[in-house]
């Protein structure tokens, strides 16, 4: 089973007709593609992005979910399947006359049938769901029809919107967030997967020194001659070990102290309390009074599996930065009456403004993209030019600057991807040029990853406001200055080896 978030025209036709039933006949033909302004990859103007976002609010309640079809005992396995093709087929011509009838652009969606069974059974087997999110921008990875559906599968059923990597927002920007959820009736938690993965290792390497250094004096202690000497010098390296790992432990136990001040609705949730609130929110099961099946859904690459392995703290589902790593749904149990049920990534139809949107968004993986200006150019509009002249420790010139009738303007991606290629000695092997495109996919997951760090901010507060501590230049300054011995070192060895090779020559 293959996620398909994107398809060309011949696959799309092709599969329509699959799903139709239809049969039909090729004919060669003088045809000639035409690509609608709607559907451009590249960015638009200001003006342009502003109108598109309204009509977006115009038409949000007409982005649907596809439903399964009503069934009983009488209805057959075929006939079953034949009206989830049909359904799913009547969804899909939904979202085209929607997109062409109104020229709006939907993000590429999940396509493939299978993967929506598998979020049709997460959602009948659950008693919660929960809707996993990036916290730089939630709005885009919540579906509000799916938790209309979940209602509609039961009343008792209950929603949550969990809101991963929080600790990439500042306690003012969680603040500001929490207002607008509870100004919209939005149950939400606050939570970091990488936070408490860290704090996990922490611990299980902090047991494992503890048990080396019990072993090795234990060694030194059954040796007759030396004894004090060897368990001395057996053990100096395994305590300083021990010191850093708790010295870890202590800075990461004050930030606990520290996050635990931060009012409550903004506070981000150990992986303890987000297992009480959880079960808090779970109403027990109609068909297994004594179970609470709690189902965990979101986009590709927002954190789910590193949720589900930090809640249970263990490593209990794959993990991987390639978007659609989960392919079908999975069942971990985290106590005898709790159940956890983990579905593959999904690509909820939604609007954007561009692909480039989607991209940046982490939705559509880096190492796949053919068209990179579009991203980067967007990069270049969040992240200030000084911030990234800091980060990367280049100088980044924009052509009509210092003429008369210069208007400030970010840089545009060619502006930014040459000196960044030049620095890091990226050059495609005919020409010599500078490869931007190799430059484009280093860039962007920097971006991705949250290296380069950019928050979308609640609807209606200012952009430049909201990301200002993120934009404060000193913080990428000190990173800098590790990327920079790190460079030295790679310098070293590049030298080194190139050394050698010469010699061996």
């Amino acid at each position: 089973m293959q996620s398909i978030t994107h398809e060309n025209d011949l696959d799309a036709f092709l599969h329509t007709a699959e799903l139709a039933g239809t049969e039909f006949k090729a004919e060669k033909l003088n045809v000639t593609v035409i690509t609608s302004e709607s559907q451009n990859p590249f960015l638009l103007s200001p003006e342009k992005e502003r109108e598109i976002l309204e009509s977006f609010e115009t038409n949000k309640s007409k982005l649907t979910i596809p439903r399964r079809p009503k069934w009983d005992k009488n209805t057959t396995a075929s006939e079953l399947q034949q009206a989830e093709r049909e359904g799913f087929l009547n969804w899909r011509r939904g979202l085209a006359q929607l997109e062409e009838n109104n020229g709006l652009l939907l993000t590429p969606y999940e396509r493939n049938l299978e993967i929506w069974r598998q979020l049709w059974r997460v959602v009948e087997r659950s008693d919660l769901i929960v809707q996993i999110v990036d916290a730089r921008n939630p709005l885009i990875f919540r579906s509000e029809d799916l938790e209309r559906y979940v209602k509609e599968n039961g009343e008792e059923k209950k929603n949550l919107l969990l809101i991963n990597k929080a600790d990439m927002l500042t306690v003012n920007q969680r603040m500001q967030w929490a207002d607008y959820f509870q100004k919209h009736n939005i149950e939400y938690v606050f939570f970091s997967a990488k936070i408490e993965k860290d704090y996990q290792e922490l611990e299980k390497e902090k047991e494992k020194l503890l048990k080396e250094r019990l072993e090795q004096t234990q060694k030194a202690r059954n040796e007759i001659e030396e004894e004090e000497i060897a368990e001395n010098s057996i053990n100096q390296v395994i305590e300083e070990e021990i010191k850093k790992t708790e010295h870890a432990l202590e800075d990461m136990h004050l930030k606990n102290e520290e996050e635990l001040k931060v009012p409550k609705i903004a506070r981000i949730y150990s992986a303890e309390d987000l297992v009480t609130l959880l079960l808090e929110k779970c109403p027990f099961s109609k068909h297994s009074p004594d179970k609470q099946i709690i189902g965990l859904v979101g986009y590709p690459n927002v954190g789910k599996s590193s949720t589900i392995n930090a809640v249970t703290g263990a490593k209990k589902v794959a993990v991987g930065s390639t978007p659609g790593k989960t392919k079908h749904f999975q069942t971990i149990n985290l106590s005898s009456s709790v159940v956890l049920c983990d579905c593959p990534g999904l690509v909820f139809p939604s609007f954007a403004t561009t692909q480039a949107e989607m991209v940046c968004n982490g939705i559509l993986p880096v190492d796949q993209l053919r068209e990179y200006t579009g991203p980067v150019g967007l990069l270049c509009r969040h992240i200030p030019r000084e911030v990234l002249e800091a980060f990367y420790g280049i100088r980044i010139k924009i052509r009509d600057e210092g003429e008369e009738g210069y208007v400030p303007r970010p840089p545009t991606s060619e502006e930014f991807l040459c000196p960044y290629a030049i620095n890091r000695g990226f050059t495609k092997s005919v020409q010599g040029n500078p490869d931007e495109a190799r430059a484009a996919r280093y860039v962007l997951k920097d971006y991705t990853s949250g290296k380069l760090l950019y928050c979308h901010p609640p609807p209606d507060v200012d952009v430049q406001e909201f990301n200002k501590e993120n934009f404060d230049i000193s913080r990428y300054i000190k990173d800098r200055a590790k990327f920079e011995k790190f460079t030295q070192q790679t310098e070293k060895i590049k030298k080194e080896t190139m050394k050698a090779v010469c010699i061996y020559i």
